[in-house]
């Protein structure tokens, strides 16, 4: 059995809110202009936060069985969302604080139809 949950609104009009906070945050600190450019640099070295920062909906999949003995449990969790212009699908494992601590995979799709086609059929 899994738990599937609508965090927002979402349709083809969302807006990119992740990216606009990000560019518009680096433009405050680095200028006009440069925001973008930087964003890009920021997403590549943490795309699991900003991935995790950007869905729209969720669905919970199971445990994460970890081959090393770890402290805490984490969990997989699909989820479909809207970042950089583009909808995704990707499976994160995250906490039980609701931290995402991991991304095991994320495919990009044209609309948030497909995206949440392939979260529902995620396992």
């Amino acid at each position: 059995m899994s738990m599937y949950q609508s965090i927002g609104t979402a349709s083809a009009k969302v807006v990119d809110r992740v990216m606009e906070a990000l560019v518009a945050g680096l433009e405050l600190e680095f200028g006009r202009g440069a925001g973008e450019a930087l964003a890009h640099r920021f997403l590549e070295a943490e795309e699991t936060d900003f991935r995790w920062d950007a869905r729209v909906e969720k669905r919970w999949i199971g445990a994460y069985e970890s081959a090393d003995d770890e402290d805490f449990e984490l969990d997989r969790i699909a989820i479909c969302g809207r970042l950089d212009g583009k909808w995704f699908c990707a499976t994160m494992l995250v906490d039980g604080d609701g931290r995402a601590h991991g991304m095991m995979g994320c495919r990009q799709f044209r609309s948030l139809v497909r995206a949440r086609d392939a979260m529902l059929h995620a396992h």
